[in-house]
């Protein structure tokens, strides 16, 4: 005795499903920019996020800077960051073991690193892999401070597409966490950090 469920789903098997259609992908994957570090900077600026570019060498001192003028006390950070990169008179809180919510949610901030960072969008994407933690590192603290090599800017979508691996955590970050209501009233930090500091390192 077939019952209401059999039913259904004998009636969808019994459904003539079109062949598969190709899918065309012959859309332009790289693309060339004068300036992709410049067209970065200001792409990711529009999203009301804060960007400083700096030789590779001086980023241990910049991150003291930035840190020092927001008088940081306590940073969250992945285990395996740069060890230059934690700079003294703050507080470092790595992430291994992993940190409990309640504590991600007290610290002033934390430090990563990136996948890639896509020019055209102003994106960062961060995929949990060397220097960049575990997603909620990132999304908790109200403040994010992200170090983003010259090598790992492109200019477009695909591009980036190409460098990550689909099966990891990805996490796209196009400015500081916002929303709005139906009267368009903007509210930050409700979906992650507030403030979005990137430091372009060339």
């Amino acid at each position: 005795m077939f019952s209401a469920r059999d039913e259904i789903l004998a009636r969808i098997r019994a459904v003539n499903r079109p062949s598969p259609v190709p899918i065309p992908r012959d859309y332009e994957r790289t693309r060339t920019v004068p300036d992709v570090l410049g067209l970065l900077d200001e792409r990711v600026t529009d999203y009301k996020a804060i960007v400083h570019r700096v030789a590779e060498a001086q980023l241990p001192d910049r991150i003291a800077d930035r840190l020092a003028l927001r008088s940081v006390s306590t940073m969250a950070v992945p285990s395996d960051v740069p060890p230059e990169w934690r700079v003294p008179a703050v507080t470092w809180l790595p992430d291994e073991p992993p940190l409990p919510l309640a504590e991600l949610d007290t610290v002033d901030g934390v430090l990563t690193g990136c996948a890639v960072a896509i020019a055209e969008t102003g994106t960062i994407v961060l995929d949990a892999g060397a220097g960049q933690g575990r997603r909620m590192l990132s999304l908790v603290p109200d403040y994010h401070l992200c170090v983003v090599r010259a090598d790992q800017v492109v200019t477009s979508v695909p591009e980036a597409l190409a460098r990550l691996e689909p099966g990891r955590p990805l996490t796209f970050i196009s400015g500081p966490s916002a929303t709005s209501d139906i009267e368009l009233d903007r509210v930050e930090g409700v979906h992650g950090p507030r403030t979005l500091e990137v430091l372009i390192a060339t």
